[in-house]
């Protein structure tokens, strides 16, 4: 995957601002924004590190679950033609669109 960072089992997100001549980002997948930047790619490492740490260290203090919590439901939109062509070819595997959705998305995963 590009344009992220990983550490503590936290994601972080990687954007580039020209105008500032900054590399910035925020922690994915929790309740609050939490930010982070640095002027080369090792600052913002450091900070991304430094910004989890410090993250979790306020959940603990507060008693605070860290990570957001998904339902495991997940809604998506695609062509009328992709649909069907899902349908059909989960049907010949013997398998309903929804595990063919899942066994896809598992296999991308694994790639990542």
């Amino acid at each position: 995957m590009d344009n992220i960072l990983k550490y503590k089992d936290f994601i972080g997100s990687v954007h580039f601002s020209a105008e500032d001549g900054v590399f910035y980002g925020k922690i994915e997948g929790i309740k609050s924004m939490v930010s982070f930047e640095g002027e080369t790619v090792k600052e913002l490492e450091e900070d991304f590190h430094n910004a989890v740490d410090d993250y979790i260290n306020y959940c603990e203090r507060h008693g605070i679950e860290s990570k957001k919590s998904f339902s495991g439901k997940l809604s998506i939109t695609i062509s009328p033609s992709e649909h069907s062509l899902i349908a059909a070819v989960a049907k010949n595997k013997g398998i309903s669109v929804a595990a063919f959705v899942k066994n896809a998305i598992s296999k991308e995963l694994a790639y990542s």
